[in-house]
């Protein structure tokens, strides 16, 4: 289960970082004709493409965050659960282990 929901999410992911490289800048067009004068035509230009696009985004980001999630809880559930605070409960109620104390040195006799 935990390798079929991993290679989901590497899916997603490549495909998100995809379709965001396919998506046209907007702002800062650094001069490389990017903007909506000429230039460069697109491989999808256009408001269409551009909507499309977007809504890809989205959906590829939402199905993102639920597979992290679910590979969250998964990996949740196969260890045993361990808090920091449950280490301050039980120093605070003084169940702790009582710590090893050396032995009084012993003086030699003269």
């Amino acid at each position: 289960m935990d390798s079929v929901v991993l290679i989901i999410h590497l899916l997603i992911a490549i495909g998100l970082v995809g379709v965001v490289l396919l998506q046209r800048s907007e702002g800062g067009a650094l001069g490389m004709g990017g903007g909506s004068s000429g230039g460069m035509g697109g491989f999808m230009t256009g408001r269409s493409a551009s909507d499309i696009l977007t809504k890809t985004t989205a959906i590829l980001a939402g199905t993102f965050m639920v597979t992290s999630l679910v590979l969250a809880i998964l990996a949740g559930k196969e260890r045993e659960s361990t808090s920091i605070l449950d280490d301050v409960r039980t120093e605070s109620r003084g169940t702790q282990e009582p710590s090893s104390t050396p032995a009084a040195p012993t003086v030699p006799k003269p």
